[in-house]
């Protein structure tokens, strides 16, 4: 739990008091390469931070393919909002793509928190805002140039997860074919 105190002391927000309490909170739980940490059509429940290794949230399209909508990586937090708000089935899974060790934390849990820690409430608005940034950055790379600019940028931006990431995973993210990536690796590394 060592990166989530880390996390929890950025900006001075939260007195150490009640970063332990917030610490103390949250479970650990490590998994596997390509295990659940939440599978659609469950209701998601969860906060999760990852203390080692790269999650990934994923959807399954009309012909039954895996699309990557998210990487998460070490030190984000993450929570599929949309089904825990709405209470209905998540339409995303999340699964570990390398042997990962997270941080989780019941929804409930964490809202009573909320209650009891007000600087919690800035902290949780900073850390939410600052993911929803990342992504619209994302979102206009994903969605302009050709795919060798994509994945030129994707690697720039994330040199770790080019590196741990199974190729088919990054290309799906990408919105490109697996041997449209594999040509343009070719090219790039010859």
């Amino acid at each position: 739990m060592e990166k989530l105190v880390i996390a929890l002391s950025f900006g001075g927000l939260l007195s150490e008091k009640d970063i332990k309490i917030v610490a103390d909170s949250f479970r650990i739980k490590k998994l596997k390469s390509e295990e659940y940490f939440q599978e659609s059509g469950n209701t998601a429940d969860k906060i999760v931070f990852i203390e080692r290794g790269i999650l990934r949230v994923f959807c399954t399209d009309e012909k039954g393919n895996d699309v990557t909508k998210y990487f998460i990586r070490e030190n984000q937090f993450f929570a599929d909002m949309i089904s825990y708000y709405s209470a209905q089935p998540a339409t995303d899974s999340i699964e570990s793509v390398i042997s990962s060790e997270i941080c989780w934390i019941y929804f409930t849990d964490f809202e009573k928190l909320l209650r009891e820690i007000p600087n919690l409430v800035i902290f949780f608005k900073s850390v939410s805002e600052s993911t929803l940034l990342n992504k619209l950055r994302d979102n206009d790379f994903l969605n302009f140039g050709s795919a060798k600019t994509k994945y030129l940028e994707f690697v720039k931006r994330y040199p770790e997860l080019s590196l741990q990431v199974p190729q088919q995973h990054i290309a799906s993210y990408l919105k490109i074919t697996p041997q449209s990536l594999s040509r343009i690796r070719k090219e790039i590394f010859k």
